[in-house]
């Protein structure tokens, strides 16, 4: 039985989570935790509920480690219980994964330190301060660690750990079960071909939390992961 524990947090992208959720649910012989400090409703970004079903304290060894990204990001940094969390179960976890902004929590618990990562466009650079070598791909995996780009990427990175665990066979399966083959209406998905207008927008947009970010990070020792 492979078990995934998937972490929450108050302000995280739903999307981050429900994207691999959807795949990880689908992988033979496996059982999906959805873990959080408390045994109480989680608020997603955008007003989602999320109902863990396993808190912290109970917690098993996870087989796979999974944490997502969003704005809740910028408090979890600060969180030392959170951070303490995640090392220990990075510790027996066989892979260790986050999609978008996770892999900064990854990073502020040690855990990146040395490894090639990826994140959403916007942090990318902020992996350097972590320890890490950004790299500027959908899905990084190096050794036991498997990072997403944003959001939408974490189908991509939950099919690719699928690929690991039980071969290319079965992830292809899951794939056309989902139908996932996406076809964008706009090019406009990253910043390398997205109209500079439009990046110039969405970056001022989240400046200010950026900036938040950028100062958290400044303050964080580079604990050895």
């Amino acid at each position: 039985m492979t078990t995934i524990g998937m972490v929450l947090f108050a302000q995280l992208t739903q999307l981050d989570l429900t994207g691999p959720y959807e795949v990880f649910c689908q992988i033979p012989d496996s059982r999906v935790h959805l873990v959080a400090a408390l045994h109480e409703p989680v608020v997603s970004e955008h007003g989602l509920v999320f109902v863990p079903d396993t808190a912290f304290g109970d917690a098993p060894a996870f087989d796979v480690l999974f944490v997502p990204g969003g704005p809740g990001v910028n408090r979890m940094l600060e969180d030392d219980t959170f951070l303490a969390y995640l090392r220990k179960q990075a510790e027996q976890a066989r892979f260790v994964t986050s999609v978008c902004t996770g892999a900064l929590l990854l990073g502020a618990a040690g855990l990146l330190r040395g490894y090639r990562a990826t994140t959403h466009w916007l942090s990318l650079d902020l992996l350097r301060s972590v320890g890490a070598e950004p790299v500027a791909e959908r899905v990084v995996v190096d050794r036991n660690r498997i990072t997403g780009a944003g959001v939408t990427s974490g189908i991509d990175l939950a099919l690719t750990l699928v690929g690991l665990l039980h071969g290319d066979k079965v992830a292809q399966e899951i794939q056309l079960m989902m139908e996932y083959a996406p076809v964008p209406p706009f090019q406009a998905g990253s910043p390398r071909t997205a109209p500079a207008d439009i990046v110039q927008r969405v970056t001022a947009a989240r400046r200010a939390i950026q900036e938040d970010r950028n100062r958290i990070l400044s303050k964080i020792d580079r604990r050895p992961g």
